[in-house]
């Protein structure tokens, strides 16, 4: 009860929602979004690529309200009323409206997918079996005797109708990570294969057994034997295009994130343009640390301030632009020394973070050497008041909070981590037995966006822009944008050179030698 009171009287009053906050995280916002040109929209094309909604890869429109937040963790919230600021136009509406439209659009289409794809493997399943039953149930007292041929191939039947369900299930029911644009066009070709064969078989099977009611039931049987070999065939050929194909490295892609310049390569091979987008974006969340848009207010201030310094006067009220121009070139000359400022802002920021670490590291110590006293005290006590880590977290969480809480305020990641999951953290460690070390690596070190709750990401929709068909193969040369709400992802692709390998032969003789010593002395 006391740690209780102790954690309450620690976060009480901590998190205010503050109308300055929020009004200047969404001008930050809108600074990102770049313009978009009507000449621009042209000669690019512009798609979508959303995650399916049965899970979301990003967090719900309600994170956007959170990032507003201010520094501290919540217990208490202010509401602030007031007249709105902002206005929607025609535009926007008729954005979002088109948005919800293309979402509506994308669902409607993967489900179609899936529904085609599936009737026509039930199809091809159920038609060798078709194919031997129908004789039997249509002319069965006309049929040859068969005997022991035709019950080898029934079993053969069997067993390969069984490994091509397994093969099928494992290569193509699989659940969807994303909604891709457009179609993926070896998928379709396949599906327009095996539609195509399996109809040719009904169609001779029509024409040649049905009609004529064919006595022969041992070719009846090896037509349906023959019909399953083809399509365990057509299965080998899509592994090999939608597996094995893209396995080896051809090209080798940069992605470099707009805002902070963060850049990663990645080997690729051949793949569509949609695909590596997808593989781009599976790589991003997992290999870029999270993106913390509260890194960059430092350097626009600075920049802000050093140009309110630039004071331009037009006397004879003329546009005198050789002049204006020529004044802001003199002003700039006189702050030269701006650097000197940005050299003694980073030293004074990297002192302040190295002591507030300092101060962490002793704090989370302490905390986790008084658990270490409990677990002690605990194992003298009944079973009954043994407390759990959950407990036990709370208990000396109030004892490293401030120290925390200062560290991931000039670190700037406080928004990325909450009270509670603090807390969950705390305990896990307290539960694996982990070290201090362990449970300050996430918060001393900036992860990737997955390590992160999904509310707090800062992208939920990724947009593929690229001025060629997002349906063509990687060359060199392409660049091809993702861009989301806050910042974009430039893609560039360069093709793996091909390398020339030459051979040079040693003789193992070349490297004998003979050693000659001569018994002369010196007289």
């Amino acid at each position: 009860m006391s740690a209780a009171m102790d954690t309450e009287s620690t976060y009480s009053g901590y998190s205010h929602y503050s109308g300055h906050s929020k009004k200047a995280h969404r001008q930050g916002r809108d600074r990102h979004k770049s313009p978009r040109s009507k000449d621009g929209s042209r000669s690019e094309k512009s798609v979508t690529i959303q995650t399916p909604p049965a899970e979301p890869l990003l967090g719900n429109d309600a994170s956007r309200a959170e990032e507003g937040q201010d520094d501290n963790w919540g217990e208490t919230t202010t509401a602030i009323t007031g007249t709105s600021e902002h206005s929607i136009s025609q535009e926007d509406i008729a954005r979002i409206s088109k948005d919800l439209e293309d979402s509506v659009g994308l669902d409607c289409k993967r489900y179609l997918g899936l529904t085609v794809a599936a009737v026509l493997g039930l199809l091809v399943f159920f038609t060798p079996i078709a194919f031997i039953l129908l004789p039997q149930i249509l002319w069965r007292d006309d049929l040859e005797p068969c005997g022991t041929v035709c019950e080898g191939l029934f079993i053969s039947v069997a067993f390969k109708l069984l490994i091509l369900l397994i093969g099928t299930w494992a290569l193509f029911f699989r659940q969807p990570k994303a909604d891709i644009p457009r179609v993926f066009v070896f998928r379709a070709l396949l599906l327009v294969l095996i539609f195509l064969f399996v109809f040719s078989y009904w169609l001779f099977y029509g024409v040649r057994i049905l009609d004529s009611k064919d006595t022969n039931y041992q070719g009846i049987v090896q037509y349906a034997v023959s019909l399953v070999d083809a399509l365990l065939f057509i299965h080998y050929l899509a592994i090999v295009l939608l597996e094995l194909r893209q396995l080896q490295p051809m090209f080798t892609v940069k992605v470099v994130r707009s805002t902070d310049g963060e850049s990663r390569y990645y080997s690729l091979g051949h793949l569509s343009i949609q695909r590596a987008a997808l593989v781009v974006l599976e790589n991003y969340y997992r290999d870029f640390t999270v993106y913390n848009p509260a890194l960059l207010t430092a350097s626009k201030s600075r920049a802000a301030k050093h140009m309110a310094g630039l004071k331009v006067y037009n006397v004879d009220g003329n546009n005198a632009s050789g002049q204006s121009r020529a004044m802001i070139a003199a002003a700039a000359r006189r702050r030269d020394s701006s650097h000197n400022e940005l050299y003694y802002e980073e030293a004074d920021h990297e002192r302040r973070v190295k002591k507030r670490r300092a101060r962490l590291v002793v704090a989370v110590e302490e905390a986790f050497t008084h658990i270490k006293q409990l677990q002690a005290e605990e194992q003298q006590k009944a079973p009954g008041e043994i407390m759990d880590p959950r407990e036990a977290a709370q208990a000396i969480f109030p004892s490293m909070a401030r120290a925390l809480q200062k560290y991931l305020r000039t670190t700037r990641q406080q928004q990325y981590h909450s009270m509670e999951s603090i807390l969950q953290h705390l305990s896990f460690c307290i539960t694996n037995n982990m070290t201090p070390k362990a449970f300050l690596e996430r918060y001393l070190n900036p992860g990737p966006t997955l390590q992160y709750d999904r509310d707090r990401w800062f992208s939920k929709q990724w947009t593929l822009v690229s001025e060629e068909a997002v349906t063509s193969g990687l060359q060199d040369g392409i660049v091809f944008v993702l861009k989301c709400l806050d910042f974009s992802l430039v893609v560039n692709v360069k093709k793996i050179p091909f390398i020339k390998l030459s051979e040079e032969f040693i003789d193992p003789k070349s490297h004998k030698f003979v050693l000659r010593l001569q018994s002369e002395t010196s007289v």
